[in-house]
Order: structure tokens, then sequence, then C-alpha cells
């Protein structure tokens, strides 16, 4: 394994360029799908690696539950520093863990939450709330419900009837998409590693980017989805969650970007292809896709190697 079992924790840097890059220079779609594959993988095997290093890191200290086997030199001699890496990965691993389960948690008892409150409704697409403070958001289906829009009579009454249609087209987008499948993934990805963060902040934007281009289409009226965003980010309250997405944002954010990107020309289409290192975001993709890739193979690398040695420390006898 050597120094290569710690690449994995330093090369989501590698994905920070791309992700600011992204929001201008692709499609809200194709950046929303390339940063949240970007950030799953770097984040699997971020906490990969840390799970390495705690295992031989930590097979030779007293009272640990190991076999006597992993305490091998060999194993030890694997990994530089083994005492102070694994010392560290012990506490690391475990903030990982509490922090996707924290998450994960958050994430679930807002769902139920939400979904009482909804139970008196009728099942249509859309539930009204009888409430006065403005917020709308899009609650996915699960258990045989379907997906819903759900927003209060305070921000329908705050809205004129072109732009309420805008504000159903954009979470209808939402629903679509399965916006709220990237906004989780990235989150917990956050989560397993710090210097993912800037996919997380970037999977927002463009996310609310893709519903924005879909409602637009949908409505016809670029000028008229601007100005429902614009108006819902003024009034609504911030989302029960970050997973759940919303229209406005819950305050000004990222709003006054995806206003003028909707004022301005409609994005082209591409799909997800492979632009040339010779312009500025295909050099920051390829470099992405390079480092995710060589933190895939570093951290497989790593695995099978400590898979050879335990295996040959456990089958020499005593």
């Amino acid at each position: 394994m050597g120094v290569f079992v710690f690449l994995p924790l330093l090369l989501p840097l590698s994905a920070w360029p791309v992700a600011r890059l992204a929001e201008h220079r692709l499609h809200p779609r194709t950046a929303t799908r390339l940063l949240t594959g970007f950030a799953v993988v770097l984040a699997l095997c971020s906490t990969l690696c840390l799970a390495l290093l705690m295992v031989v890191g930590t097979a030779q200290l007293p009272g640990n539950p190991l076999p006597d086997g992993w305490s091998d030199p060999e194993v030890r001699a694997a990994v530089p520093y083994d005492v102070i890496a694994g010392s560290i990965a012990i506490p690391a691993l475990g903030a990982v863990v509490v922090g996707a389960l924290h998450a994960l948690v958050r994430h679930l008892r807002v769902r139920r939450r939400v979904e009482r409150a909804l139970a008196g409704l009728p099942g249509r697409p859309v539930a009204v709330l009888p409430d006065p403070v403005p917020y709308a958001y899009a609650l996915p289906g699960r258990r045989g419900t379907g997906d819903r829009v759900v927003v209060s009579a305070g921000l329908l009454a705050a809205l004129g009837s072109a732009e309420r249609r805008a504000l159903f087209a954009h979470e209808r987008a939402h629903l679509a998409g399965r916006h709220h499948q990237h906004l989780l993934a990235v989150q917990l990805a956050a989560r397993a590693n710090p210097f993912l963060r800037p996919l997380r902040t970037a999977v927002t934007f463009t996310a609310e980017r893709w519903a924005d281009e879909t409602a637009a289409g949908v409505v016809g009226d670029r000028r008229t989805v601007a100005r429902a965003i614009g108006r819902a980010a003024l009034i609504s309250a911030p989302a029960p969650v970050a997973t759940l997405p919303q229209a406005g944002g819950g305050g000004v954010g990222p709003v006054p970007r995806r206003v003028a990107a909707l004022l301005g020309p409609e994005p082209a289409e591409p799909g997800l292809v492979w632009l040339p290192l010779s312009t500025s975001a295909g050099l920051a993709i390829w470099g992405a896709a390079a480092g995710a890739t060589v933190s895939a193979l570093s951290s497989a690398n790593s695995a099978v190697t400590l898979f050879l040695l335990l295996r040959a420390a456990a089958a020499t006898p005593l």
C-alpha cells in the first residue's frame, strides 16, 4: 500500500475546479449528474481509505479485538507511520459514520414530520397547507404514495397566476429529475470528506438551475420563471431539510445568479460530453475524472494488498 493509501483522502481536492466551472460552462442537468458522480466515488474511496488505516494502524494496540495475525510486522509495514495514522483514523472514521447517520436520521425525521402534516389532506399531486408562512418544496413519494408538491397558502397568496404556474413547474421538475437523490448523495459525501463540500454547494445550485430551465420550457417564458423565483426567494422560509429541494432557496443565496441566468439565453444541452483539454471546463473535468480514477485505483490496490497480507499472516504458523 505505502503512501498510496493516503491519496483518496486528498484527491477530492482535484474536483474543486470543476465544482465552480460546471455551474457556468455545462448544462445544469449534465453538471448535476457529473458532480454527483464525482462526489460519490471520491467519498467512497476516502471512507475505504480510513477503514484500511484504522485496521492496520490499530491492530497492534493492546486490547484490540482484531486477530493476532493482523498485527504482523509485515502488515504494519504496509502503512507508513501506522500507529499515528491508525490512531487518527479511529476518530476520523467515527466522525464520518456519526455525520452520515445524523444526516440520514434528520432527513427521515423531517420526511415523517411532513408526511404527518399531510395526513389529513387529499392525496393529490399538490398539497396546500393552510399556513401563512410562505414556503414550497418537493416531497418525493414512498410506501405507495405519489410525489407531491407542498406549498403554503401564504406563498400562493403572494404570487400571481403565471408565477404560480412557474412555481409548480419548478417543483415538478425537481420530482421528475429525482433531485433529492442527488442532494442526499452529495450531503453524505461531504460528511465523508470535508474536501467535498464545494461539490455539495455546486450540486445544490445546479439542481435548482436544472429545475429552473425545465420550468422555463414548460411555461414558455423565462422572465416569468425568473420573477417567480426572485419573489419566492425574498419571502420564503428555508426548506425543512437541505435534501428537499425548493424553488426560492429560503433566502437570497445564489438566487441572483439563477435569475440572471434565466434572463439570459437558454443554455445549450449537449448532454454528457467530455470537453477538450484546450478549454478550462474540459481541463477541470478531465482533472476531476483523473482524480476520481486514481482515488478508486489507489483504494482498490490498498484493499487488495491488505487482504493478501492478512491472509498470508493468518496462514503463517506461530
